[in-house]
């Protein structure tokens, strides 16, 4: 017992200050993009041939960089004359789909529920985790959540297992053909009314598997999104900073 409470007290507090404090992210960390026209030439479009997701697109002298189908790629090959880097901000998670759509310099960041859910899940937030056909990169970063350090029912935010006792669905996953019944079978578990986020470029747009006739490229046209976070994976905190902005807690 003396030991235990010894290694304790050596550990010390391991639990994040964020939101007060911002978090000291690693250099390396790809976040919300940096765009500048004027440094490509005027009828450049390589952006366009080289992203393999096509989530860039340039008109005239603007890039336009969908964040829901970026996948943040560590080698991202994009633009040869510097007009696309990446920042070190985590803040990506929207309300809307078209948000996504960024040209710069801001991003139009997910906004408070409306007050009627904000009243009813603003202290009190229980979610359903679904993997509809996920790799496991977001469920994992998502699972991350409930750890010491993130401590995500200090929120008031916890995952619970069963859709009738929750207040939405957290969906990650490009939605596979065999998952898609399920997912709507889970959807209609959760009692009125109720929210759904989109969590990672796999469940806003399909994300590396857009386009497959297995997957159904997301969750557009299947459930409506109240919340959308961008990311393969997002990290923890894009995750944490979508909610809590959700729940105007940010």
């Amino acid at each position: 017992m003396l030991k235990i409470i010894r290694e304790r007290l050596r550990q010390g507090y391991r639990t994040s200050d964020f939101p007060k404090v911002e978090p000291l992210l690693p250099e390396r960390f790809r976040g919300l993009p940096l765009l500048d026209g004027e440094k490509c030439p005027a009828d450049c479009r390589e952006c366009e041939s080289a992203c393999p997701f096509g989530a860039l697109h340039r008109v005239g002298g603007r890039i336009t960089v969908d964040l829901g189908r970026c996948l943040f790629c560590a080698d991202c090959p994009a633009c040869p004359h510097g007009g696309l880097t990446f920042s070190n901000d985590y803040r990506l998670a929207v309300r809307q789909r078209n948000d996504l759509l960024y040209s710069g310099p801001e991003l139009a960041r997910a906004e408070k529920l409306e007050q009627k859910l904000l009243s009813l899940f603003g202290r009190s937030l229980k979610l359903r985790q679904v993997s509809a056909g996920g790799c496991g990169a977001c469920e994992a970063d998502v699972n991350v959540l409930s750890t010491l350090v993130f401590d995500l029912g200090r929120f008031g935010i916890q995952m619970v297992a069963s859709p009738r006792h929750a207040d939405g669905l957290l969906v990650t996953g490009p939605v596979t053909e065999n998952m898609h019944s399920a997912l709507l079978a889970t959807y209609a578990a959760v009692p009125e009314p109720k929210i759904v986020i989109a969590t990672g470029a796999c469940a806003i747009a399909g994300g590396p598997f857009a386009g497959s006739p297995e997957v159904h490229n997301g969750l557009e046209g299947i459930l409506p999104v109240d919340l959308y976070i961008p990311g393969c994976p997002p990290h923890p905190y894009t995750i944490l900073d979508g909610l809590l902005r959700l729940l105007d807690k940010r």
